[in-house]
């Protein structure tokens, strides 16, 4: 199973470089990307496991993800980096946990990922979507928690993927995830490039 899915992702990854490869002239004519991957996800419930396995692996296999405690250094504004890397990004992996929607960073990132009409990936790890709401604590104004709760409701309904640490199959479930970015990719830069030949088509005209 693991082999199967590890080919299958290195499939994948080389239809990403043909692709890219067909708009190479131009890609040279813009700034590089600050990521491919921007990871949203709780520090305190998964940089360790899931959030640093995932960017780890995604980097080995050449891409560029996003993830705070990896490509911010002390000094970084914390939003100076993370708008950017999330208005660079084509894709979006939102890691939902436990204590996910007590941090306001964490919706904040979600909403800044929804208003720049990012595709995101969902993560539910040893959480369940229903059990995920924004809390009201007196600190956040109205036209806050409003934003807040449609981006968690987009994200909740949109197919994603699940977890559970302490019964899953740890590799399967990285080949699996790696697999969903790698198939989000590659359709959305056939997207793209379907939408600079019909510009270039239309210019011509």
């Amino acid at each position: 199973m693991q082999q199967s899915c590890s080919s299958s992702a290195k499939n994948l990854c080389r239809k990403l470089v043909q692709v890219r490869t067909r708009n190479s002239i131009q890609a040279a004519a813009k700034t590089r990307p600050l990521c491919d991957i921007f990871i949203n996800h709780r520090g305190i419930d998964t940089k360790r496991t899931i959030a640093g396995l995932l960017h780890d692996h995604l980097f080995r296999l050449g891409l560029r993800p996003f993830l705070d405690s990896r490509n911010m250094k002390p000094g970084d504004r914390l939003f100076g980096k993370i708008k950017p890397a999330i208005g660079d990004c084509k894709l979006g992996v939102a890691i939902f946990s436990p204590n996910y929607c007590e941090s306001y960073f964490c919706l904040q990132e979600l909403a800044l990922l929804m208003e720049n009409k990012k595709r995101v990936i969902p993560i539910f790890c040893d959480v369940k979507p229903s059990q995920l709401q924004v809390m009201d604590y007196g600190i956040r104004s109205g036209e806050q928690l409003q934003m807040f709760k449609r981006a968690l409701e987009e994200a909740k309904y949109t197919v994603g993927l699940t977890f559970d640490t302490s019964k899953g199959d740890w590799s399967e479930f990285l080949n699996s995830a790696t697999e969903a970015v790698f198939k989000n990719l590659v359709e959305l830069e056939a997207e793209s490039s379907n939408r600079r030949s019909t510009y270039i088509l239309q210019g011509r005209e």
